[in-house]
């Protein structure tokens, strides 16, 4: 029922009570002392507002953290990543989205690998191919997304939304991963992980400093379950015609991606938006192996489904960078707090979710990181990954 014009709505052990006016200020005192524990739990932290002066950008986002919006979590965002690098028996997972590549983000995502801020890299096969464009010297120039495409089409220029890059440069890079896949075996059945290390290696002979040949360099395993859907299948049908077919195993792919789950204590995660990346890095926390779904994994610290008998290991870090929204029901804008009902992120451990452009978010969360940890103390050896290959 609505109180009348006559009263005042107050809070009185979480639920409404309507009371006289005349008594409005008895009844503040008094929900003030019953409900005290309350108050204090809100009024916590204070916000902080930001004083502008010379500072580095640790510093910036260490007082945007104490302010408020998504400024706020991409501070925090710095601070979840910082604890990650600096735990011990702890696995990080990044999962990379779009076409990050073409907007000049792919040096950021080497220096993670050399770095060792990340251990695993989950990416569309745009982000680990159109870098090599880049990375063999081609290119990329800044345009315009108010332009005439008809334009661009007749004068071969292909558009990124406000990035231009030319036609003739993508075929080479898929002529060069032609060259590649002709040099491997056909009798073998690789996963995109393999593939992607063998690449790594032959990139780096030939100086081509691309994603995966700094991946290979440091030992980080790159997964793409998608591979294909990126000019990687192009270079595929291309060794094709050429009478040199080889063959991808995305279930040998899936096992031993969620066999990463058997060789660690805890998984930290960086979802750099959604899709497929963070969909299969998500499943390592419920889908380890059916061994180890009813026995549990040995030092794992494990939870058991009651209705199933089965352990499943929520991931104890998580970083979300996202643009999208939880309402259209789509993996890219579904908060980490949802993934906690599968079982998937831990609701114990730290997380953080910035609605932010990755362009803005990862430049500025990596500077960060450069100024406040200079050296990771032990990575994760991922080595155990590459020791089938022929």
């Amino acid at each position: 029922m609505k109180p009348s014009t006559s009263e005042s709505p107050v809070l009185f052990n979480l639920r409404y009570v309507p009371t006289p006016t005349a008594n409005f200020k008895y009844n503040i005192t008094n929900l003030h002392a019953r409900c005290r524990w309350l108050v204090e739990e809100y009024f916590k932290n204070k916000v902080e507002p930001i004083r502008v002066k010379e500072k580095s950008v640790s510093q910036l986002l260490a007082e945007m953290s104490r302010t408020a919006y998504q400024g706020r979590k991409l501070g925090e965002a710095v601070d979840v990543w910082d604890n990650m690098v600096r735990e011990k028996d702890l696995t990080i997972i990044m999962g990379l989205a779009g076409s990050m590549s073409t907007a000049g983000q792919w040096t950021i995502v080497n220096w993670l690998i050399e770095k060792r801020f990340i251990d695993v890299l989950v990416s569309t096969g745009a982000n680990v191919s159109e870098d090599i464009v880049d990375a063999m010297g081609f290119g990329y120039w800044q345009g315009s997304h108010v332009v005439n495409d008809e334009e661009l089409l007749k004068a071969d220029i292909n558009r990124y939304y406000d990035v231009y890059g030319k036609e003739t440069d993508y075929r080479k890079m898929e002529e060069l991963l032609t060259e590649f896949i002709t040099t491997l075996k056909t009798d073998h059945v690789y996963s995109s992980v393999e593939f992607l290390y063998l690449l790594g290696k032959f990139l780096s002979k030939r100086g081509v400093k691309s994603i995966a040949a700094v991946a290979a360099e440091n030992g980080v395993p790159i997964f793409s379950p998608a591979l294909t859907d990126s000019a990687y299948g192009e270079a595929f049908l291309m060794a094709k015609n050429l009478g040199h077919t080889v063959t991808l195993d995305s279930v040998k792919e899936f096992d031993q991606f969620v066999s990463i789950g058997e060789h660690t204590k805890d998984i930290g995660v960086v979802y750099i938006g959604g899709g497929v990346p963070k969909d299969l890095t998500q499943l390592i926390a419920i889908s380890v192996s059916p061994k180890t779904n009813d026995e549990g994994v040995p030092g794992r610290e494990g939870f058991v489904r009651q209705s199933l008998k089965e352990y499943y290991y929520p991931h104890k870090y998580a970083i979300q960078i996202t643009t999208d929204s939880p309402q259209w029901g789509g993996l890219s804008g579904c908060t980490l707090e949802e993934a906690i009902s599968w079982g998937k992120i831990d609701s114990r451990g730290k997380r953080a979710v910035c609605y932010c452009d990755a362009t803005i978010a990862l430049p500025l969360i990596t500077h960060a990181l450069n100024e406040r940890v200079k050296l990771r103390e032990k990575a994760p050896d991922m080595s155990w990954l590459f020791k089938d290959l022929p």
